[in-house]
């Protein structure tokens, strides 16, 4: 009987290929760290991976903290400078403003060069807010967020407030671009007189409905 026993036991944990060699068999559920398993019941060759910890230990550094698109990817010049400032702590980053006037100054020589005229004719001129290419490179660079006034009116810019928030209908694009090219009257390149269109990037807001939930689309009609 307890050969039997015995024999039945060996035939319930183990298997026999062709030859009579005798083959373990491998199980992901029996709470055993078996066969080629990495840990109990997971890893190898059979079974899930297995689910390692995360370790929290250890001294952490910053890789990246960003900034707005729109000023980032447009006044940075390179990937290599978008890079920088983008892993830069706010407190440091007035030091890109020479790279971002240097920066918007080129937009103005490559429209000057493409009407073959002296660059030194075509420099930025001060915007309608009353900034100068340094004092506006200076905000760009320095002040790189989203700034929000609770007792002004909320804009991004309405013709008097400047920057108290944003609205989801506000065309921060074309803002930016009248900042960029409009000069005093906000109209110095806009298409007429034959001038380029700078100052738009002919974009609004569609056939959204902002005062619907996101995505700020009616529902799908049935069928």
């Amino acid at each position: 009987m307890i050969a039997i026993c015995t024999s039945l036991l060996f035939v319930q944990c183990t298997n026999e290929d062709e030859n009579g060699n005798v083959i373990e068999q491998e199980t992901c559920t029996d709470g055993i760290q078996n066969g080629d398993e990495e840990g109990i019941d997971c890893g190898g060759t059979a079974c899930e991976p297995c689910i390692t910890a995360i370790d929290f230990s250890g001294t952490y550094m910053q890789e990246d903290i960003m900034g707005r698109p729109g000023v980032n990817t447009v006044f940075s010049g390179s990937d290599d400078v978008k890079n920088m400032f983008n892993t830069s702590i706010v407190s440091d980053r007035a030091s890109f403003q020479p790279i971002f006037e240097a920066t918007l100054e080129l937009y103005h020589d490559v429209y000057a060069d493409a009407l073959g005229i002296p660059r030194e004719d075509l420099d930025y001129e001060t915007n309608i807010l009353n900034l100068d290419a340094p004092t506006f490179t200076t905000v760009l660079a320095q002040f790189d967020a989203l700034q929000v006034s609770p007792g002004a009116t909320t804009t991004y810019f309405d013709g008097t407030n400047v920057l108290t928030g944003r609205n989801l209908g506000d065309d921060v694009i074309d803002i930016s671009l009248t900042l960029m090219f409009g000069g005093t009257s906000g109209t110095r390149f806009d298409g007429n007189n034959g001038t380029p269109q700078l100052t738009s990037d002919g974009v609004d807001v569609g056939d959204r409905d902002l005062t619907l939930a996101f995505p700020y689309m009616e529902n799908a009609l049935s069928q």
